[in-house]
């Protein structure tokens, strides 16, 4: 009997859930930096947040099937995404996540979440892509007719998503003058995840992010803010959070991780991004790379 509870107890410490950065990046062309993408891998299902530029490479390089350590997971079984809002950086792998998980096989339609301006972008995605579409359908060698497909819900602020691994919450932010703007508070069995999205020191969010395992929150250098010309000062400071807000909004919620991604960088390092957040927070932080897993 003690050895079967022990072997109980240990088979518990192997977490069920997985996250990762798949893209830290901004509008900024960092060639290290993809778009802005997230990957919640639960009990090997896979769940998209935001889909910037190279989402679905970033996602191949985590599968067994490309030199990643993931054997269960392939662009295939890419079914699920949410998107906190229509900026480009956010968007611009969508057409790539509607059509090469399906050339790969997938035989199912992607399902997407998100601002009701989005379904406009997938359905011009599709209509764009038609002749390519129907050429590999109706070509040699033909492709199903499901997996290009795409089911759109419109989302507002509540619960948006459940199902037997994860629940899914949107809440709005404060993105500037942008009002179809959400972030994402994320359960799974064994890990509590918010995605801020793009946004300001947002008191919504706050009351989301109470007993959080891990806060990933976008920030940008203050050194480089105060080299900006007056109106670009007032344009991120309602559209983006500051290192002493994020310590401020950190300090309050207790996260046991801190990420910071999406980055403005301006010409400053790492490092002195780092150091701009521990003069005010003296929490676990973790500056994103892509395809970084936090645990």
């Amino acid at each position: 009997m003690r050895i079967f509870l022990l072997l109980l107890i240990s088979l518990n410490i192997f977490p069920s859930t997985h996250f990762f950065v798949l893209g830290s990046g901004t509008p900024n062309p960092n060639p290290e930096r993809m778009g802005s993408a997230y990957l919640v891998l639960a009990n090997d299902t896979p769940y998209l947040f935001d889909f910037g530029s190279g989402v679905v490479r970033r996602v191949a390089a985590l599968s067994s099937e490309w030199g990643g350590n993931f054997s269960k997971l392939d662009v295939t079984q890419l079914e699920y995404a949410f998107l906190s809002h229509i900026h480009s950086d956010h968007t611009l792998g969508l057409a790539d996540l509607i059509i090469t998980p399906w050339i790969m096989g997938r035989d199912k339609p992607l399902k997407i979440f998100g601002p009701e301006a989005a379904k406009d972008m997938a359905d011009h995605i599709i209509k764009a892509y038609q002749p390519d579409i129907d050429y590999r359908i109706f070509g040699t060698q033909p492709q199903n007719d499901k997996g290009y497909k795409t089911i759109f819900t419109s989302i507002e602020e509540g619960a948006i998503y459940k199902d037997d691994n994860i629940s899914v919450t949107a809440f709005l932010n404060d993105h500037g003058d942008l009002s179809d703007s959400y972030g994402f508070l994320v359960k799974t069995k064994d890990k509590k995840i918010l995605i801020s999205g793009d946004t300001g020191p947002s008191k919504n969010l706050m009351k989301y992010g109470r007993d959080i395992d891990i806060l990933v929150h976008e920030v940008y250098s203050q050194a480089g803010f105060e080299k900006k010309e007056p109106d670009w000062k007032i344009y991120h400071k309602a559209h983006h959070t500051s290192p002493s807000e994020l310590a401020k909004i950190a300090n309050q919620l207790k996260p046991k991780t801190l990420v910071l991604s999406h980055i403005l960088f301006w010409g400053s390092t790492e490092e002195e991004i780092l150091k701009e957040i521990s003069e005010y927070y003296s929490g676990d932080v973790v500056l994103a790379h892509d395809l970084i897993e936090v645990n």
